[in-house]
């Protein structure tokens, strides 16, 4: 099994997820498109996050992380820091435990996923993202306040929560001859790569970044981890600088390639996913549809899993679908 089983995180902690975030994550539904497989030259099958609990992917992996907490833990609350999708799963999922929530979110992130985030009662503390560094803010707070730190992407408990996503897609179906994944920090692809190696081995796992936030199309290509100076791209769920520690090792292995994608072209798959599918579906969890109508993945593929990361949209963003 490419020897995964050997890496931060295994098939069994993705199977252990699965049952711990049944109290709050949702089984999401997967779609299908005769027009879009037309339209792409392949047979999609979208696995459809932007239907989540908090409208993403991100609730898998953070109440997989929270849950795991010890009751003094949770007293002494959590932190975390995010765009959006990561804080407000962190807020959702600590309020379901009674434990308090201290979010760091950028100056910039969009206006809808602050106010979710705050709406789960959590105390949010603004900051630069091109001037500041949120982990040095969020390690500060978490010495500070005995909080647990939960991070976006970069631990197993998190790996292993996002992965369950992959782990339902291929349940529902098996046969698939590849899987899409947006890569941000590496979270999500790195525990659905896991899940897709391990129950159909020969699938090929394809991730798909912005082209202004290309750090692990970097990294892969140079073999060590790069970091970028901070993306501005509409895909603000994906503006990570650089691959973690421990998910650039299971990209690098279990990866076919990524490619990458233009704003433009990830508010085309924006449209045709709100006008064909109707259902809206955030820049971050549009990039795979991106790749697919835009003619970017490689040829012969047949059956593709497309995971739509998430659906918090701002409302400016929604109105550049024209």
């Amino acid at each position: 099994m490419l020897g995964i089983e050997t890496l931060a995180v295994s098939f069994g902690d993705i199977q252990e997820a699965s049952l711990r975030i049944r109290p709050i994550a949702k089984r999401t539904p997967v779609m299908t498109s005769r027009g879009f497989d037309a339209a792409a030259g392949i047979q999609a099958f979208f696995k459809c996050e932007n239907l989540q609990t908090g409208g993403a992917f991100k609730i898998r992996g953070a109440s997989n992380f929270v849950s795991r907490l010890s009751p003094e833990e949770l007293k002494r609350g959590v932190v975390a820091y995010s765009s959006g999708n990561h804080a407000q799963a962190v807020a959702i999922a600590a309020r379901a435990w009674g434990a308090p929530a201290t979010l760091v979110m950028p100056t910039d992130a969009p206006h809808s996923k602050v106010e979710a985030t705050r709406a789960q009662g959590a105390h949010i503390v603004n900051y630069d993202r091109l001037r500041e560094d949120r982990t040095a803010i969020g390690k500060k707070i978490a010495a500070e306040t005995g909080a647990a730190l939960v991070p976006p992407f970069d631990h197993p408990w998190t790996i292993a929560g996002q992965g369950t996503a992959a782990l339902e897609l291929l349940e529902e179906i098996p046969d698939l001859d590849a899987l899409l994944v947006p890569i941000g920090g590496g979270g999500l692809i790195s525990g659905c790569s896991i899940a897709a190696r391990h129950l159909r081995p020969g699938i090929r796992v394809i991730g798909v970044e912005p082209a202004d936030g290309n750090d692990t199309f970097l990294s892969l290509e140079q073999g060590r981890r790069v970091e970028i100076p901070p993306p501005a791209t509409i895909a603000d769920g994906l503006r990570s600088p650089s691959p973690g520690e421990l998910t650039f090792p299971i990209i690098q292995r279990n990866l076919e390639r990524v490619v990458l994608v233009t704003d433009a072209e990830i508010l085309e798959a924006m449209k045709y996913l709100l006008l064909r599918l109707k259902i809206l579906v955030e820049p971050s969890g549009a990039v795979t549809a991106a790749a697919a109508l835009s003619g970017k993945l490689p040829a012969g593929l047949g059956r593709v899993g497309l995971v739509l990361s998430g659906g918090n949209v701002d409302l400016d963003v929604v109105k550049e679908l024209k």
